[in-house]
């Protein structure tokens, strides 16, 4: 075999090795993300692994000489390493979950489960590490110049970072992983193949091994700029995946465009004036980063207008556009190594770059980040590449270059040093809005908002709006602790799986006897529940304790059983969240459990479709062979006994007076009772449950942002599936006397799903199932709400017949005492006519359902 086709053999072998490795760094971000359940860790923990055992492996490799049929076999081994290295990790990651569970406090458990990790993926890191100055040495005999080398290898892990993308969907984690490391076995097998069509010559053409090794001091500066690419990496990971796609595919998507810029910036490096460039390039760097945030209100702006018929084509657009505002400074990162380096200082100054990045990972995840925001820490990365630069310009100019670069940079950056509000990033959603909390830190931004109205928002990376204190928001909150607590009757001990704005912990209050604790992460959403939701909470951070710590470290460490637990609402789709919905955390909850105890965890209908619901289902089922489900509005409340429901007379003697939990009572809320999990599985042949470490749902789910009619379908699914009425009865020992009324709310609550569902469908013939449902059971809110609300909108069209305007509000207010809208235009009425008691009176009326209201009468 000619040098020429040998070449080309192994530019394709080292293009698809990239393609391996970055296509494992995104896999084990994904990883990381499950073992943290928080994505930022998993990023940070990756990128950080991989650049240090980059770095070492290519310092290392750099000392090694052999023959070319020795190296191309060594490759070859090193690639299988990994690739078995790679299957055994889920292994090591489900052993390194259960260390470190002694440490008291999270924050210093996040430390040592960090610290451990890192080493753990640095491991195969260094083994690829390893393989760039084997490869260059291979290179160099087959003149094969490190250009094309390091540029064929970064366009193959473009392409590698892309590919979990699609194989993620169709295979789920644990297949994607073998996939890729199958594609490692055969690279392997045709270095292998390499190696026997070559002859052993040496790679050294016979001279002495001696090494030329870099002045110091640009090592120093090469491993500052590795430092302040990757700090701009985790910064852009953080900010465009607020605004964006989710978290691990901006990391993909990121991922892609630098290596991509780097790969192209390789190649052409060649055709530039080396003085020139290392002259222009510094400042446009930096230039082209401050850029990237001025744009970045209006990037935002696009990305919340445009909508998408597919996932795959949202991927499309919006890498296009994170690529828009990053490419070019990747392009001139990439072009750095080849304009700066020759062959044998290549491995050096590579090791020192991958060393620098791994420094200035961590450094702007889990130092800049949390200190000084993403924005300054994506300035301060901008700032570092400009400085470490300047070393390549001639000494006689390279001070009064630092210097004038450094004040135009400043001039230019210090108008965005910080990101834009929160309320004009979500302008166009949520109009004249104010900000009235903010925090930053390695987990999390956490925001809290007030819209025009005065209802306040809890938001958690702009995303995901976790709770609001509107008043209709505030009941089905709360109703999360009303449902299992009515269901045991007698707790004494009570876990929160999440406070959040404690308005859901804040529904357990009424049940005087009861011990409450709640466990929260973020300490955003501990600070935003003490100060910015008090008046809807019932001031409840006071009245319970609060645990700032993970829910399954927590779970897995703790020896404390309760006779409640409950599993708040959360957004599954996120990385690591769908954690909270596997076998693994439904059996840790249940091992906690009193004899009596119950367990619920509560879904919402519009972030599932059937599939991934029965994937819950089964999943809960597995856990809790005891178990009901129950449907309040539009979120679906998975319970698990670990004894037996108590029957129906019980539940009603130890409930409290309807008035102080909710007012709906008892048999409202027995009239919610859909049936059992294995109800909802009678026509679903599938077997797949969600596995803390072989996750389903969250590859699915993503897409049902892109899908019509979801909803509805779901809806009427379960309307299909309700369990029969006689059934009903018999579970809950509804005694003679009391069916009717158990009847009346069980009518009252299928009505009403059928409007919603009528409604969702724009049909007919709603306010007639409305008005049913009412006259059903005129305790439930959900059929006083719709009626009410109907009712209060025909005004626009016109009076009932024989009414004067103000008879109209007080019917609609004899429907619910507490319709918002119907109690703004009474007090505008009495105003109107100079009833100053009147207008107190509904003010006062208003005020304690609505408090944070800033309307102004």
């Amino acid at each position: 075999m000619n040098t020429s086709k040998q070449a080309s053999i192994l530019l394709l072998l080292y293009g698809l090795s990239g393609v391996t490795a970055l296509a494992y760094e995104v896999l084990w971000t994904r990883m990381l993300s499950l073992l943290f359940g928080v994505t930022v860790f998993g990023v940070v923990i990756t990128v950080a692994a991989f650049m240090l055992g980059l770095g070492l492996g290519s310092f290392m490799g750099s000392r090694w000489f052999s023959s070319i049929k020795n190296t191309l076999r060594l490759l070859a081994g090193i690639e299988v390493s990994v690739a078995i290295y790679a299957l055994l990790l889920p292994l090591m990651m489900q052993w390194l979950q259960g260390m470190w569970l002694s440490v008291d406090d999270v924050q210093t458990w996040q430390f040592w489960q960090m610290f451990s990790a890192l080493w753990v993926l640095c491991i195969p890191a260094t083994a690829l590490g390893f393989a760039f100055p084997a490869m260059l040495r291979v290179g160099k005999t087959l003149k094969v110049s490190l250009g094309s080398l390091y540029g064929v290898n970064t366009i193959g892990g473009a392409l590698g970072a892309l590919l979990p993308l699609l194989l993620l969907p169709l295979f789920g984690w644990l297949t994607s992983l073998q996939w890729v490391a199958a594609l490692g076995v055969s690279i392997a097998l045709g270095l292998f193949y390499l190696s026997i069509q070559t002859k052993a010559e040496s790679v050294s053409d016979g001279m002495p091994a001696r090494i030329q090794f870099p002045q110091k001091s640009m090592l120093l500066a090469y491993a500052g700029m590795g430092a302040g690419a990757l700090m701009l990496e985790i910064a852009w990971t953080r900010a465009y995946g607020m605004i964006l796609l989710r978290t691990e595919y901006v990391l993909a998507v990121i991922l892609a465009v630098f290596l991509i810029g780097i790969g192209l910036g390789s190649v052409v490096a060649r055709h530039l004036l080396r003085e020139r460039a290392l002259q222009v390039l510094p400042m446009l760097v930096a230039v082209i980063a401050i850029v990237g945030l001025y744009l970045f209100p209006y990037v935002n702006d696009w990305g919340q207008r445009a909508t998408f018929d597919s996932l795959l084509v949202a991927l499309l657009f919006q890498g296009m556009l994170i690529a828009l505002c990053t490419l070019p400074v990747t392009l001139a990162l990439g072009a750095w190594l080849p304009l700066i380096a020759n062959h044998d200082e290549g491995a050096f100054l590579y090791a020192a770059n991958s060393v620098g990045a791994c420094i200035g990972a961590l450094l702007a995840g889990f130092v800049l980040i949390p200190w000084i925001g993403t924005a300054a820490t994506w300035l301060c990365a901008a700032g570092l590449v400009m400085l470490c630069a300047c070393f390549w310009v001639h000494q006689s100019r390279r001070l009064l270059s630092a210097v004038i670069s450094l004040a135009l940079f400043t001039a230019l950056s210090w108008p965005v040093w910080q990101l834009p509000s929160a309320s004009r990033l979500l302008q166009a959603e949520l109009p004249a809005a104010a900000d009235l909390f903010e925090r930053e830190d390695a987990i999390s931004i956490t925001h809290v908002i007030q819209r025009q109205d005065g209802q306040r928002l809890l938001l958690a990376d702009l995303q995901r709006m976790d709770a609001s204190s509107d008043p209709t928001s505030v009941a089905v909150q709360q109703n999360q602790a009303r449902l299992p607590m009515f269901l045991q009757a007698n707790a004494k001990d009570v876990l929160f799986l999440g406070l959040g704005t404690g308005i859901t912990a804040s529904g357990a209050l009424p049940w005087a006897q009861a011990k409450i604790e709640a466990i929260e992460l973020s300490q955003g959403a501990i600070t935003a529940a003490q100060y910015y939701f008090d008046k809807v909470n019932s001031h409840v951070p006071s009245n319970i304790s609060i645990v700032h710590d993970d829910a399954r470290r927590f779970l897995m460490r703790s020896g404390k059983s309760y006779d409640v637990i409950v599993g708040d609402l959360f957004h599954p789709d996120m990385v690591g969240r769908g954690a909270l919905l596997s076998l693994e955390q439904f059996q840790r909850a249940k091992s906690h459990l009193t004899e009596q105890g119950l367990f619920v965890q509560w879904l919402a209908f519009n972030q599932f479709d059937k599939q991934s619901m029965q994937v819950v289902l089964r999943s809960f089922a597995q856990v809790f062979e005891n178990n009901a489900l129950f449907v309040d509005g539009y979120r679906l409340g998975m319970v698990g006994f670990m004894g037996q429901q108590k029957r129906a007379a019980e539940l009603m003697l130890a409930a409290p007076a309807d008035d102080l939990w909710g007012g709906e009572g008892g048999w409202t809320w027995l009239g919610r009772y859909w049936g059992t999990a294995s109800d909802l599985m009678g026509d679903s042949g599938s077997t797949l449950v969600q596995g803390e470490w072989s996750p389903v749902i969250e590859f699915d789910l993503p897409h049902l942002r892109h899908k019509t009619a979801v909803l509805p379908e779901l809806m009427q699914w379960l309307m299909a599936h309700r369990t029969p009425f006689k059934e009903a009865v018999h579970v809950w020992t509804v005694n003679e006397s009391d069916a009717l009324a158990f009847k009346r709310a069980w009518a009252s609550t299928e009505l009403s799903i059928r409007a919603q569902i009528d409604m969702l469908q724009n049909k007919s013939g709603v306010q007639r199932l409305q008005s049913l449902a009412y006259r059903a059971n005129a305790k439930d809110r959900w059929a006083g709400f719709a009626l009410a609300d109907a009712m209060f909108a025909s005004l626009e069209h016109g009076l009932p017949q024989g009414m004067t305007y103000e008879q109209a509000l007080q019917q609609i207010l004899t429907v619910r005492t507490d319709h918002e809208g119907a109690l703004k235009a009474m007090i505008a009425l009495r105003t109107k006519r100079g009833d100053l008691q009147g207008v107190q009176q509904y003010k006062d009326r208003f005020f304690h359902i609505s408090p944070y209201d800033s309307i102004s009468f």
